[in-house]
């Protein structure tokens, strides 16, 4: 996500860090450095203009002028507009009578169906009971689909291709209501571009069960194109929200900064991946801290908790520290740690120099490691997991063997197991003292 512009963006600032005084030439230098990237990640020209105006404003002013460090200061402010231009986040509506519907709407190939259902499953995580509708009977395999994503996040499906999607949307509602469902989730149908065919059924679909919300699903790849979709369906019905989907696949992503200001309407989440816990909540200083290579540790930190089990993270850490673990432990910990995600997107989340460091590491080298010491530790019988001192030569040709690799392979392994022994009683005996020279 922002890959190209966040690199020009950290030259910049890398520039004006290595300034001990900063004039207002110098200013204007590095914010027609900051114009340029932004033209070039695709943020609309109004956008940029007014962000610009606002940043050298501040940026000539007293704030910098007395600032310690001027550079930091600057990018301070940088920091404080973007998120200013990236507009408040607008949580979805779940207040008034239960059940509430969530109607989703969107052109065709921006994702609608898939983030219905990744929507669904993040609701039933917070404790929802949800019914989502197959509005879509046009669409080739749409209700086949929608009915796949229900199965596999636990949630049940109404659909009926024989009768128009608004009566659908009001049946389903009442069996919400007899039902005991909180939520009611309906993909309606998307076409190749907007008419009015497609917007009188929106429009017959709404007045049928009156949505708290009503949000557009825009591919985030399309750039400017973003706009225009958004502000053609703001113009015809009543948007309260936006998701933007694939932006871990855009290295560009200008729709996501220049889209609550252009069209007034709120960003509400954003798609990651195709996974289906690959679904943010919008978070403007979050999304900033990434795009100013600040990285996102809470972002982290919330993938962190929902892929790592609580307890079993504790005792391992326990052991860790003792320098107890096994290489059982260890391929707990690589599972564990796989389902966070790509890699890539780890890598993306991490702060300051420790991400610039991450970002230069290939993740698919990365990955490849992990699947070899993978296979490697499940080449191994229990007893030698819990007890790798007995590895002899023998042992460790049958696990080669068994892995497919060489024995440099499995003996690089252990090495790496057993320094990472060395250093944890080194951080349990001296309380961290001593790594820079281990390290060193």
């Amino acid at each position: 996500m922002f890959e190209t512009l966040t690199g020009r963006l950290n030259q910049i600032f890398d520039n004006l860090r290595k300034r001990g005084k900063l004039s207002e030439a110098d200013v204007d230098a590095a914010m027609k450095e900051v114009r340029l990237a932004l033209l070039e990640a695709d943020v609309h020209f109004s956008v940029v203009k007014t962000f610009i105006a606002k940043v050298r404003e501040r940026a000539v002013g007293a704030e910098v002028s007395k600032a310690l460090n001027p550079g930091q200061q600057v990018i301070k402010i940088v920091n404080e507009e973007l998120i200013a231009t990236l507009g408040e986040p607008a949580p979805l509506n779940l207040t008034g009578p239960k059940p509430r519907v969530i109607m989703m709407v969107g052109l065709q190939g921006a994702g609608k169906t898939t983030v219905t259902g990744k929507l669904a499953r993040l609701l039933k995580s917070k404790g929802e009971r949800i019914l989502m509708v197959a509005g879509d009977p046009y669409r080739p395999a749409a209700v086949k689909q929608l009915q796949q994503l229900g199965e596999r996040v636990g949630v049940d499906v109404e659909a009926d291709t024989s009768i128009a999607p608004p009566e659908l949307a009001r049946r389903a509602l009442d069996k919400a209501d007899k039902g005991g469902y909180s939520l009611v989730l309906v993909d309606t149908a998307g076409r190749s571009q907007m008419d009015a065919q497609l917007m009188d059924e929106l429009k017959a679909i709404s007045a049928n069960v009156s949505p708290v919300d009503t949000l557009l699903v825009i591919d985030s790849m399309i750039g400017q194109e973003a706009l225009n979709i958004a502000q053609g369906f703001r113009d015809t019905i009543n948007l309260t929200g936006l998701v933007l989907t694939k932006m871990d696949g855009d290295s560009r992503g200008g729709a996501a900064i220049s889209i609550r200001s252009v069209t007034g309407v709120p960003i509400k989440f954003i798609g990651t991946g195709e996974k289906l816990d690959a679904l943010e909540t919008y978070d403007p200083s979050r999304l900033s801290s990434r795009i100013l290579g600040m990285g996102d540790m809470i972002g982290l930190i919330e993938k962190a908790e929902a892929a790592f089990d609580s307890q079993i993270s504790e005792k391992q850490a326990q052991k860790m520290m003792k320098g107890e673990f096994s290489l059982e432990d260890w391929l707990e910990q690589m599972n564990q740690m796989k389902k966070m995600g790509p890699l890539s997107q780890i890598m993306e989340m991490l702060p300051g120099q420790m991400g610039q460091a991450a970002r230069n590491v290939d993740p698919t080298l990365v990955e490849k490691s992990f699947k070899q010491s993978e296979a490697i530790i499940n080449s191994m019988t229990l007893k030698e997991r819990r007890n790798p001192d007995i590895l002899n030569a023998s042992r460790r040709r049958r696990i080669a063997a068994g892995a497919g690799m060489d024995v440099q392979d499995v003996n690089r392994l252990i090495k790496q197991f057993r320094e990472t022994q060395k250093m944890m009683k080194m951080i349990q005996k001296t309380g961290g003292r001593g790594l820079g020279r281990m390290f060193g």
